[in-house]
Order: C-alpha cells, then sequence, then structure tokens
C-alpha cells in the first residue's frame, strides 16, 4: 500500500472516531463520540490557552509534537475567529514530579486546557484529576493516565505496537536469535505496555531468546551508552527490539555490521533514515508524531470551542518504513517541517 494512501486513509479513520484500546480503557466512545455537538457549545473567547507538558525537550519526537500543536492552534483559532496558543511547559529532563508541578502552574496561571505525555501515570493522576476539578480540561497524548479525570486520549495502542516491533523483528533474523529489547523509563505507562508486548508476541517463536527490557533515561547519548553497555556484556546479542527510537536519533551505531546485528525500532525520524539505508535497521515503525500535537489541539479545540464530544481514546497507527517507501515517508517529513537529506527524498517512487 503507498504510503500516501495509508496516511489519507489513517486520517480518515480518526475524523471518524475510530478508536483502541489503552491501558484501562475499553475502546468505546463516549456518547455522540465522533464529532456530534452537545447541548450547545459554551461562548467563544477572544483567546485561549493551552498547556502542552511532554516527557522531555531533549527528545526530538516532543519538539515534533509541538510544532504540530502549534501549526494546528494557528490553523485552528484564524478559522475560529479567536487566538490559541501553545504554552510549552516541558521538562528539560523526563521528571514526573515536575510534570505535576506544571499541570498545577497551568491551573493557577488561567490555562484553558492541558495536554500532557505522562512520564509516570501514578505521580501525575492526582494533579491531572485537581486540575479537571478545578474546570480545566485535560488531555492526554503519547503515554496515558487511564485512570483519571482526563477527557481524551490520542496514541497508539502500546501493547499492539510492542508486538509489531517484535513481529517484524523475528521475519528479519528468520524467527531465531538473541534479542534484546530497550525500553526507556521504566516508569512509563506506555513503555511498560510495549515492553510487554514485545515479550508476549516473542513467545510465538522458540527461536527467540530475550534479554531485558533494559531501561535507561530517554536521550539518544543514554540509550546509546545502554546499548553499546549491553552488547559488551551480552556478545551473543544478534538483534535489537527498540520500543523507541532513542540511540538513533544518533549516528552512534552506525558503525554496527548489519550482517551481525538487525534492529527493527518505534520512531523513524530523519536521523534514523540513515540506518534503514545501510540496512542496520530494515523496518523503523514510524509514529506520526507531528500528530501527537496538531490531532490532539483538534480534539481540544472540538471540546472546548466547539462544544463537540470527542472520542475518549483515538487511536494512532504505526507507518512501516522500509527501502520500500523510504522516499515516500521521507517527503512526509519534509511537509511536517522536518529538515530531510535530500538523498532519501530522490527516492520517492
Amino acid at each position: 500500500m503507498k504510503l500516501n494512501k495509508f496516511i489519507a486513509g489513517a486520517a480518515l479513520m480518526a475524523a471518524f472516531g475510530i478508536v483502541g484500546c489503552n491501558g484501562g480503557d475499553s475502546g468505546s466512545t463516549v456518547p455522540g463520540a465522533g464529532g456530534g455537538k452537545t447541548a450547545g457549545a459554551p461562548p467563544k473567547k477572544s483567546s485561549y490557552t493551552i498547556v502542552m507538558i511532554a516527557k522531555s525537550s531533549a527528545n526530538p519526537v516532543f519538539m515534533a509534537a509541538k510544532q504540530g500543536a502549534e501549526d494546528a492552534a494557528k490553523e485552528l483559532g484564524a478559522k475560529n475567529g479567536t487566538t490559541i496558543k501553545i504554552d510549552w511547559q516541558t521538562p528539560n529532563v523526563e521528571d514526573a514530579s515536575v510534570q505535576a508541578q506544571k499541570i498545577a502552574q497551568g491551573v493557577n496561571d488561567g490555562a484553558d486546557a492541558i495536554l500532557i505525555s505522562c512520564s509516570d501515570a501514578s505521580k501525575v493522576t492526582l494533579a491531572i484529576n485537581d486540575a479537571v476539578d478545578k474546570g480545566v480540561n485535560v488531555m492526554t497524548f503519547d503515554s496515558d493516565a487511564p485512570d483519571s479525570k482526563r477527557f481524551a486520549f490520542y496514541g497508539a495502542n502500546d501493547a499492539e505496537a510492542g508486538a509489531q516491533v517484535m513481529k517484524e523483528l523475528s521475519a528479519v533474523i528468520g524467527g531465531k536469535g538473541t534479542v534484546a529489547i530497550l525500553a526507556g523509563n521504566q516508569n512509563a505507562p506506555n513503555l511498560q505496555a510495549r515492553s510487554k508486548g514485545a515479550i508476549d508476541e516473542a513467545k510465538k517463536s522458540p527461536g527467540i531468546k530475550i534479554l531485558g527490557p533494559f531501561n535507561h533515561p530517554e536521550t539518544a547519548e543514554d540509550a546509546t551508552a545502554e546499548v553499546q553497555k549491553d552488547m559488551n556484556a551480552h556478545p551473543e546479542i544478534t538483534a535489537w527490539a527498540m520500543i523507541g527510537g532513542w540511540p538513533l536519533f544518533s549516528t552512534a551505531l552506525m558503525s554496527l555490521d548489519p550482517a551481525k546485528v538487525k534492529i527493527v525500532s518505534i520512531d523513524a525520524l530523519p536521523a534514523e533514515l540513515g540506518y534503514i539505508d545501510k540496512g542496520i535497521a530494515p523496518v523503523l515503525l514510524a509514529q506520526p508524531v507531528y500528530e501527537w500535537g496538531h490531532k490532539s489541539v483538534e480534539l481540544i479545540v472540538d471540546k472546548i470551542i466547539l462544544g463537540k464530544d470527542v472520542p475518549k481514546v483515538t487511536k494512532m497507527d504505526l507507518i512501516k518504513v522500509s527501502k520500500d517507501n523510504l522516499g515516500e515517508w521521507a517527503g512526509q517529513l519534509k511537509s511536517w517541517g522536518f529538515e530531510v537529506d535530500p538523498k532519501y527524498l530522490a527516492m520517492k517512487k
């Protein structure tokens, strides 16, 4: 299937309120989900502020989400005759306690809505609930707090995403080998679910031996150091199932021999495309991270400005990227504002 058709189809499904399960949700929509108006839209204000709290400003996936949110705010503000501001309050490094403080600060500063990717649901749920009790709408993206009073979540079904990584990797290595799982923040609920999904999927291939999950701070430097440490400790590792693309955000692992080690990873940002081209990572499962911001702001606007019901969970599908569609994916990244190496753009069919 061509990438552009896939993305158009995914967007169409999202527009009609197709939802998936995550955490404690059943996957069903709230009454009227899919865009129908409630009894009446609230009075329109001249301006709105959405506080956006991602996990870490050091992670490029969240900078892409920020750009998507800002673009949606500009587009939808103009469309609805108002001003929408994105107030970026993301910690420089992951810290769920700081996230909770930023939620409280947003409430005190008069935010109209809060959009958060939760580093540790257990540490932010009380802050989310307090914000909602004080009249501030809260939405989650990427990493949910399903037991909180947030009104909606947008992101992947993480158990399915982890399983998809392992399924693709099993196909690459012929169903046998020693596979290490790189898993990021051990307290992040989305990454816990991805790890479990990968491990459960590996059980279907008796020839695969699992090591890990190996956790680490979610920076390219820390993730690379973890991979190198584990490969030195376990020279039998023949493949990596990465449930986040952290070490591939730099070129530090480009020295790996693709004949000896294979990687399948979630994420496919511009910095990672060389790993596909060289054959180290024959498959990357792209999260349309720009849409974390853009789609989430759309849903927030639907609720707080237009007075619509929105789905409690909107599922984001991963996009398989390989040499077959590398050029098309590079073009998609460029359309979202990323700087992309022209040689990958030239591969577009």
